[in-house]
C-alpha cells in the first residue's frame, strides 16, 4: 500500500485494533483523558506493558499522549481518514457491549477522582504535595 507523508496507514490501524490490551486501552481512554497510573491499576498489568501498548496506539495515530511532570496522560485521536475514523468509531461501539469492557469501566468510575482530589493507586507515584518528605 503506497502511503504519502500525510496519509493515514490502515495496515497499521489493522494491526493496532488485534490486541486484546489495546483494545482495553481504547476502550477507557473512549470518552477521556486517563493518566498511565489508572491504566496499570484497571487493568492489572504492569507499567512497563502498558506504556509499550500505549506507544504502539500512539504510532498507530489512535491515542495522543501529555506529560504532566512525571505522569503521562493519553487520549483517544479520531484519525482524519474518514475510513479509519469509521472504523475506529465503529470498533468503540462494539467493545462497550462487552462485559469485560464495561467492568473496566466500572472500574475506572472507581478509581478516578476529581481534579481537585488525589488518589493514591497502587505502584503510582505520589505528587510531592503528598508526600511526607516532600520529595
Amino acid at each position: 500500500m503506497a502511503k504519502g507523508r500525510d496519509s493515514f496507514s490502515l495496515d497499521r490501524l489493522f494491526r493496532a485494533l488485534a490486541d486484546p490490551t489495546r483494545l482495553r486501552l481504547l476502550n477507557l481512554v473512549a470518552d477521556r483523558e486517563i493518566c498511565v497510573c489508572y491504566f496499570v491499576e484497571i487493568l492489572r498489568m504492569g507499567q512497563p506493558k502498558i506504556s509499550r501498548h500505549l506507544a504502539y496506539l500512539r504510532k498507530a495515530g489512535i491515542v495522543t499522549a501529555r506529560r504532566d511532570g512525571k505522569w503521562m496522560h493519553y487520549r483517544l485521536a479520531i484519525p482524519k481518514d474518514e475510513v479509519a475514523a469509521s472504523i475506529l468509531r465503529e470498533t468503540l461501539r462494539h467493545l462497550r457491549a462487552k462485559p469485560r469492557m464495561q467492568r473496566d469501566l466500572s472500574r475506572l468510575g472507581s478509581a478516578c477522582c476529581s481534579p481537585q482530589e488525589f488518589v493514591l493507586l497502587r505502584g503510582a507515584p505520589q505528587p510531592a504535595l503528598l508526600s511526607p518528605d516532600g520529595r
